[in-house]
């Protein structure tokens, strides 16, 4: 593998992630409600039933006739198998690269008077973390990935009329990442990238939920693009100094994350019996290729170091859910979902830091009105991947990943 297209993988890639992140695929999250987790998220811009909703469709607020609190964080315990890996670098292949991950998220709404609502909310919209062993085979694509992106969302709805609300909000969008990867012994035995950035993006997301019938309502989500101009700095260290140029240089990376379509059906069938369909459309052929500015590097360097270009080839994707709840008794409800999430990537582009495939997740959940003012809801989630090759010019494996998902929330109204 020559060094102009290790750069590519290891630096240019690198701070494509420091610019976004990696539970919806591709580099999404879906934990921002453990009520919407227990359906499999299939009822997200329809079924309004907690402040929540403020995340899932800002319309449904206009259900909510009192002032609600509502916090509490998801769990995620992930694993990977990774076979019949190959490279020109000796290594292992462990697969234990997904730390314990927790991911929290509040919300507040309340009523302003009989047709305005008023909240705000906070959740992790995007977010990855991977950390192979030191002696990972493919190390020279990624070693440690960490990235977080927090949101605020200040949030208003407005009735309509008896069947038509609306709702729109604000996205303060903060993001901070940290990548490492060691190249090839060519390189340097030493050599190693760090990368480090962060930046602020603005967005916006605006729902409409209209009640069909007394029994069906329909709602349509819109969370817009956002554009981010990462930067941060590339340190580059133990190189062969004919080779590469050890130091910190700043680095600049312009990047937008693809907006989603979010609809969604709920059909109360009875007084017990609620059944919700929903589907997802994400734009991630945003991420088409990516361009990283490195300043600063003396003119021996620049050509190979100063800006590069990554392929990155992503598809938009449509995901859907199903999902169904059980009213057991006054106190009780009992949930179960499934949904089918595609992977924006293939076995030609995907790589070790994203090694996403197709998935499949089982979820179920309870809720428990403890009083008239408080709610429980627990939810336990099991997501399965395809088998998805990496293949690139100097590693190539199969990666199939799975992973256990528990959240809590609680819900205070007054």
């Amino acid at each position: 593998m020559n060094r102009r297209a290790w750069l590519k993988s290891s630096v240019a890639l690198a701070v494509t992630l420091a610019a976004t992140s990696a539970s919806a695929n591709g580099l999404s999250i879906n934990e921002q409600s453990a009520s919407g987790m227990g359906t499999g998220f299939a009822g997200r811009s329809s079924a309004a039933e907690d402040a929540s909703t403020l995340f899932g469709n800002p319309a449904g607020m206009s259900r909510l006739d009192r002032t609600e609190v509502s916090g509490g964080f998801a769990t995620i315990f992930a694993s990977t198998d990774i076979d019949d890996a190959q490279g020109f670098a000796s290594g292992t292949n462990k697969g234990d690269m997904v730390p314990t991950a927790t991911i929290p998220f509040a919300y507040l709404v309340t009523p302003l008077n009989d047709r305005w609502q008023a909240g705000i909310g906070v959740y992790a919209p995007f977010g990855v973390i991977s950390d192979y062993e030191k002696g990972f085979q493919g190390r020279s694509h990624g070693l440690y990935s960490m990235v977080q992106v927090v949101t605020l969302q200040p949030t208003l709805s407005y009735q309509v009329n008896d069947r038509v609300s609306v709702g729109f909000g604000p996205t303060i969008n903060r993001i901070s990442g940290k990548l490492t990867s060691q190249p090839l012994a060519a390189l340097g035995s030493d050599a190693k990238v760090n990368i480090k950035g962060d930046d602020t993006g603005y967005g916006f997301n605006a729902g409409v939920l209209v009640q069909v019938t007394d029994q069906v309502r329909w709602g349509l989500t819109y969370h817009s693009a956002i554009d981010f101009c990462l930067e941060g700095r590339t340190r580059f260290s133990g190189f062969n100094p004919q080779i590469g140029p050890d130091g910190s240089y700043d680095a600049a990376l312009d990047i937008t994350m693809p907006e989603s379509i979010d609809t969604s059906i709920t059909w109360e069938l009875d007084d017990r019996w609620t059944v919700y369909a929903g589907s997802t459309w994400t734009r991630w052929s945003r991420l088409d290729k990516i361009v990283v500015e490195n300043s600063g590097l003396l003119a021996p360097y620049q050509p190979n170091f100063g800006s590069i270009e990554e392929q990155m080839k992503w598809d938009d994707i449509v995901s859907w859910a199903v999902g169904a709840s059980y009213q057991l008794n006054p106190q009780w409800v009992l949930r179960a979902g499934f949904t089918s999430d595609p992977s924006p990537t293939n076995d030609t582009h995907r790589t070790v830091r994203i090694p996403v495939s197709d998935r499949k997740v089982f979820s179920v959940g309870a809720g428990w009105d403890v009083t008239s003012d408080l709610t429980l809801d627990i939810a336990y989630s099991y997501l399965r991947e395809a088998k998805g090759e990496i293949n690139t010019a100097d590693y190539t494996a199969e990666f199939r990943n799975q992973a256990h998902g528990l959240a809590t929330q609680a819900t205070w109204r007054f």
